[in-house]
């Protein structure tokens, strides 16, 4: 039988060195706030002739919009984000495009104030937190009949932040490199990478528990590693499936939802792997006191 939990010291050791970077990123670039968090017009428009995106960007910045960002869609269009525009102003902005770059055709144009941006930024993180909080108090209620219950929900809340980071590390380095920005389509991204990954825990968890009640073995770690290999096939069958049927979102529907399709991909493949490989090992590291030992055996320290 595989001796994955065997392993768990590498496993927490891929997991930190990604989330580092991921951090390091973060702390490089930051995160590029879409409107809804950070205020500002969008406007959707079709030159009727060709124009290439730098021509744009040189006429926005001659027209006073040097911080303006551009996005070219896969039909032609061309999505600009702004400072919040007034109606005299966006008025004024279309007409100058228009003499400058030909006849346009405006699809779509919205703004969001700074109060508004405000507000949306707090209530998402709310929604974020209340999720946590929720997820914790549930798993620690659907395990209280076992030994040292709160372990459950806090080794769930770990991997769920695990999985967060390792977004966030992402997307910070897809809007340093790419000028991807976060939306609210990435937030709702996350909320379902939550329920997706808390999921997949609870099924190893619930393993556990049914081979803990069987006596499988007096050694908690051989109980946990039966229980994962016992998991293993369903949790990444699961995890593929779920992967094709995102993949077909981001090729099929488009730029629309191209942010919770991304999001999605990076969850249930870091989700995945912290159900199986990250929670579990928590629970047997509590269970043996092994936090020193950890310590110890990182590459850094042993070459001391």
């Amino acid at each position: 039988m595989f001796d994955i939990i065997g392993k768990r010291f590498y496993f927490l050791l891929i997991s930190g060195v990604i989330i580092l970077v991921g951090i390091i990123s973060l702390a490089t670039f930051g995160l590029r706030l879409g409107i809804e968090f950070s205020s500002g017009s969008i406007m959707t428009v079709n030159f009727e002739q060709e124009v290439e995106t730098a021509q744009l960007k040189q006429e926005l910045a001659d027209l006073g919009y040097s911080n303006a960002l551009i996005q070219r869609t896969g039909g032609g269009d061309f999505i600009i984000r702004t400072p919040e525009l007034g109606g005299e102003e966006k008025a004024e902005l279309e007409n100058a495009l228009t003499a400058s770059l030909g006849n346009l055709t405006e699809s779509e144009f919205y703004s969001v104030s700074p109060m508004i941006a405000s507000e949306t930024a707090k209530n998402a993180a709310i929604a974020v937190a209340v999720a946590a909080v929720g997820i914790l108090l549930y798993v620690t209620w659907a395990f209280h009949r076992m030994p040292k219950p709160f372990y459950y929900g806090t080794a769930a809340i770990v991997a769920l932040i695990h999985d967060a980071l390792v977004a966030l590390g992402v997307f910070s380095i897809l809007g340093g490199l790419l000028g991807w920005e976060i939306n609210l389509m990435f937030i709702i991204g996350i909320l379902a990478v939550i329920g997706y990954s808390v999921n997949n825990t609870v099924v190893v968890f619930d393993r556990i528990r049914e081979n803990l009640s069987q006596d499988v073995s007096s050694d908690f770690e051989v109980v946990v590693n039966n229980s994962l290999v016992e998991s293993l096939g369903r949790s990444l069958n699961t995890s593929l499936t779920t992967l094709f049927m995102v993949l077909a979102l981001l090729l099929f529907v488009g730029a629309s939802i191209q942010n919770f399709a991304v999001v999605l991909m990076i969850g249930v493949i870091a989700g995945t792997f912290s159900s199986l490989f990250i929670a579990p090992t928590l629970l047997v590291m509590w269970e043996r006191g092994e936090w020193g030992r950890l310590v110890q055996w990182l590459p850094v320290v042993r070459g001391r």
